[in-house]
C-alpha cells in the first residue's frame, strides 16, 4: 500500500513501531495536550476527544508542510467504567494491577487524522482478561518499570503478556494504535489526495 507521508503527533515509541510495521513514512511531532478526563465523560468519548485533540495540536504547529497528522489515545477501562491512565507513581501502578487482577477489562484505542479542513476518527475496543495476580507477581512486575508510562500500568507487548489469559479484539489497539482502523483512515486520505 502506498500511503501519504504523515506526521505522528505522539512521542510513543510503540506507535512509531506500529506505523513502521505497516510501512507508513512519518515524522514525529512533539505536542502536548491536557489529557484530563471530564466529569461524567464516557471512556469512548474521552479517548476519541484526546486522539482528535492530539492530531489537531499537531496540525496547528505545522508551518507550510501540511501533511496529514495522526493522533491516537488509549485507555484501560474497568468494568465499573473507571478509566486507568498512566500510573503517577509506584503505589498507583500497584493499585492498577490489583484492580486488573482476575478480571476482564476493556482497552479503548482511538485514532484520528487531521488534514486540511477534514477530520477522520475511529475507535477500536478490545476485551482483555488478566489472570489472578499474586502479590509476588505484582511486585516483580513493578520492579521491571515496564508499565510506568503505559495506560493501565502494563505493556501487552512486554512481560505483562504472561498475565493475559485472553484478548478479544486488536492486539495493536491494546498496544496503542489500532492498525486496521489506521489503515482504513489512511486509505481514505490517500483516495482523497488522488482526486
Amino acid at each position: 500500500m502506498n500511503f501519504p507521508k504523515v506526521y505522528l503527533a505522539s512521542a510513543s515509541p510503540r506507535r512509531s513501531e506500529l506505523l513502521t510495521q505497516i510501512g507508513v513514512d512519518f515524522s514525529v511531532l512533539n505536542i502536548s495536550v491536557d489529557e484530563s478526563v471530564n466529569p461524567a465523560e464516557a471512556a469512548s468519548d474521552y479517548v476519541k476527544r484526546i486522539a482528535l485533540a492530539k492530531a489537531r495540536a499537531g496540525w496547528e504547529i505545522l508551518d507550510a508542510d501540511w501533511r496529514p497528522v495522526i493522533g491516537a489515545d488509549t485507555a484501560v477501562v474497568l468494568p465499573n467504567q473507571q478509566i486507568l491512565g498512566k500510573p503517577e507513581n509506584l503505589d498507583q501502578a500497584r493499585e492498577f494491577l490489583k484492580q486488573l487482577s482476575g478480571i476482564q477489562h476493556q482497552v479503548l484505542s482511538a485514532v484520528a487524522i487531521v488534514w486540511q479542513q477534514q477530520n477522520w476518527l475511529s475507535l477500536q475496543v478490545s476485551d482483555v482478561r488478566f489472570k489472578t495476580l499474586t502479590a509476588t507477581e505484582i511486585d516483580w512486575y513493578l520492579l521491571t518499570n515496564e508499565g510506568k508510562d503505559k495506560a493501565g500500568g502494563y505493556a501487552v507487548q512486554g512481560l505483562a503478556a504472561m498475565f493475559i489469559e485472553n484478548i478479544n479484539g486488536s492486539y495493536s489497539g491494546v498496544m496503542g494504535l489500532p492498525l486496521f482502523e489506521t489503515r482504513q483512515i489512511l486509505q481514505q486520505v490517500t483516495n482523497l489526495n488522488e482526486q
